[in-house]
């Protein structure tokens, strides 16, 4: 870990906060103000910060029509800045795990989630899809730098094109939309030493405010419950804002995260002894060493441009580029574990490999937004381009392939270091997958109290390899979304939507074919509450999915690390969903949601087992005074998977944790803070399969202290 190196530079940070902050006081600046324009694309009605708010009065993530939750004919919620603080939410996977219907399934640093019974595998970044957030980055994405991260359950085929039928998850970043300078330093220190800090400083460039700046940084050093394990990670965020003129805004920034892994685990722990009970094993207990590691370097720029013309028509354009660089030295281990010596069986395998990858991506939007009146009523049509591509640069790699581990003793692990040199090129890569789209969206009201949410989506979709192998595109795909919102009075909504599914597949047969995409339909219809002005938001929906399905076959690929997967026409999902999100006093929040689905292949067996068919997630929050108390309840009911080695399933039964909240405002600029997660240090996994048993997190805390000015 190199936390010497980078922890000074940010210190520097701070000290100049801290003498900025006794200039300003020195000059009696006024009171923050928040541009009136909120000066860009991004800056609407939905921003969180600042209003201690656990909803949003506005959100675009499933049609880019601003719409508030009630208007949104889909399950959508919200993670406000408030909401994450309060309940010490700092990274991606973090969020999954709190998000209602999401089962994280956890390999190792990876994770491989599903909603509904489908997978997650793509995120948006204010607004434009990417889809490389997996596999070879094994990125857990830090939240600092956003204001929310909005999310809608089911297929968002019309702003993403190609997707699974399972969630969006939309990051909205933070901008400069303070005149006068402002920030705050935050300090942190929790379980197994983790130690943090970050600083966010937002100030004027003009004395008229037009042009304002933020800068965000942030340090963590930690290590683990586990054996070998430390985490380094460091963020660097900057944006400035522009109200150029009247009408026209621009917004520049930048970011960059560094996430250094030491010690690191790849896959987890083996499930069985070699006499085909379950083995059991200390959570601190890892197949790893201290010469393992997984770095991650994620480089990304933005540009969003907003020109009203007329009557509030704008014309939008934004870009975004991202690089990310990953290297790793892993070793994994294959096979079962005699129970009585707790030696590595004979035919177990290790296998040592060391990587560093590259990959890239663009993303291009243009549209125009068009709000009319007629008939007295107010309509709005949104029609633009979408433009992404993902280059995969390179893989380069070396390992030993399986090797005897017949010498790997369990009661003390040990590997030793192959020092392999990552030199030889994945043979398919380098890759690159396009994506284009024209799509067209409208809010139209049939009647004071009807709307009509449509549109329609055009795509194309392409692959290509280096080498030629596994070339494929798709044209003209058309994804179209229709939903119906009918006002039943003041406070309630009732809807339904119908979207379609697109979604090309990485997954190949037995012979080292790629299958064909997965095609489906996507039906909700459901009832949304909005009350105390928006501040509460509730919702009650059912849905059904039908899409074509992927099954492991447990089968290796000839010549390949991975499985073969074979095509199933017909799968089913359905369920309900229902949730309340917001301030019910001015004294206590509520975050309640509730998912349970059931989803069937055609002969009636379940499918994807692995995913719980029930989650809930409960917090609630009071304060008194200078004073505020925060408690919340998680479930997953039971998963489980079929065993490649045994005739039995690998089951993790259902369980609840607990987390804790207690805070305390020292002052108007000093505020205390203490979590507790996993309170009664439930013991449970997150991940399951032969050799991939992945532990939860035991009971731990963060205590952090924020200083505002």
């Amino acid at each position: 870990m190199k936390s010497k190196k980078t922890i000074i530079p940010l210190s520097l940070c701070v000290i100049m906060a801290l003498g900025t902050q006794l200039f300003a006081e020195t000059i009696k600046l006024d009171d923050i103000t928040v541009s009136e324009n909120r000066g860009g694309v991004l800056l609407s009605d939905g921003i969180t910060e600042n209003t201690d708010s656990y909803t949003t009065k506005s959100m675009n993530t499933a049609t880019k029509l601003e719409l508030s939750p009630r208007e949104t004919p889909q399950t959508s919620l919200v993670f406000t800045r408030q909401k994450l603080d309060d309940q010490n939410i700092t990274s991606y996977q973090d969020l999954l795990a709190k998000t209602p219907g999401v089962t994280l399934n956890k390999w190792d640093e990876r994770v491989y989630p599903t909603a509904r019974g489908f997978s997650i595998d793509y995120n948006l970044y204010d607004g434009m899809p990417t889809y490389s957030i997996a596999d070879y980055g094994a990125n857990d994405t830090d939240l600092i730098i956003y204001d929310r991260v909005e999310i809608v359950k089911g297929a968002n085929g019309l702003m993403t094109g190609a997707g699974n039928p399972a969630l969006g998850l939309n990051y909205i970043r933070k901008h400069a939309n303070s005149k006068v300078f402002t920030g705050n330093i935050d300090l942190s220190a929790g379980s197994w030493d983790n130690y943090g800090s970050s600083v966010d400083i937002s100030t004027p460039l003009t004395t008229d405010g037009k042009i304002r700046a933020r800068f965000v940084a942030k340090h963590q050093d930690k290590k683990s419950y586990m054996d070998n394990y430390e985490k380094q990670t460091d963020v660097f965020y900057g944006v400035v804002d522009m109200d150029l003129t009247d009408t026209t805004y621009l917004s520049l920034g930048a970011s960059y995260e560094n996430i250094q892994r030491d010690g690191i685990r790849w896959g987890g722990m083996p499930a069985f002894y070699s006499d085909g009970t379950r083995a059991t094993f200390d959570r601190k207990k890892t197949i790893s060493d201290d010469w393992t590691y997984w770095n991650n370097k994620t480089k990304a720029y933005f540009v969003d441009f907003k020109q009203y013309v007329y009557n509030n028509i704008s014309l939008n354009l934004a870009y975004s580029n991202r690089t990310m660089d990953s290297k790793t030295a892993l070793a994994y281990y294959w096979g079962t574990v005699n129970k009585s010596t707790l030696m590595a069986e004979t035919g177990g395998g290790l296998y040592n490999y060391e990587s560093e990858a590259k990959e890239k991506e663009n993303n291009l939007n243009i549209y125009a937004s068009i709000p009319f009146e007629l008939g007295k009523l107010d309509h709005e049509i949104i029609t633009g381009f979408g433009y992404n591509k993902y280059d995969f640069k390179k893989n380069n790699f070396e390992g030993t392939g399986y090797i005897s581990a017949s010498s790997l003793n369990f009661n003390n692990i040990n590997i030793t270091n192959p020092n392999l040199s990552p030199n030889t090129p994945t043979l398919e890569l380098p890759s690159k997958t396009t994506q284009k789209g024209y799509y067209l969206a409208g809010k139209f009201s049939l009647m004071e109290d009807l709307k009509l949410i449509t549109g329609l989506r055009v795509s194309s979709w392409e692959y290509q390899a280096n080498n030629g192998n596994g070339n494929r595109n798709f044209d003209n795909e058309i994804t179209p979304y229709a939903g119906l919102v009918y006002d039943i009075d003041d406070n309630h909504s009732i809807y339904t939507s119908y979207t379609s599914i697109f979604k090309p597949t990485n997954r190949k047969d037995i012979s080292n074919k790629y299958l064909d995409p997965a095609e489906g339909k996507s039906y909700e219809a459901g009832i949304k509450g909005e009350y105390f002005d928006g501040d509460l938001n509730t919702y009650l929906s059912i849905f059904r999915i039908e899409q074509t399905g992927f099954r492991d076959t447990g089968i290796p690929i000839p010549n390949n690390l991975s499985n073969a997967y074979e095509r199933i026409d017909g799968v089913v999902s359905k369920g309900f969903e229902l949730g309340a999100s917001g301030n019910i006093t001015d004294n206590f929040s509520l975050d309640f949601g509730l998912a349970n689905f059931e989803a069937k292949n055609p002969d009636g067996s379940k499918y994807n087992t692995d995913s719980s068919r029930t989650t809930a997630n409960l917090w609630a929050k009071y304060t008194i005074n200078d004073y505020r108390f925060g408690a919340g309840l998680n479930y997953k009911s039971k998963q489980y998977i079929k065993s490649n080695m045994f005739n039995t399933n690998i089951t993790q039964d259902s369980f609840i944790t607990a987390d804790l909240m207690a805070g305390y405002k020292v002052t108007k600029n000093l505020d205390l803070q203490l979590n507790i997660n996993n309170l009664f240090d439930k013991k449970y996994y997150e991940g399951i399969g032969d050799n991939s048993m992945v532990y939860g997190d035991p009971i731990n805390f963060t205590a952090g202290m924020k200083y505002s000015f």
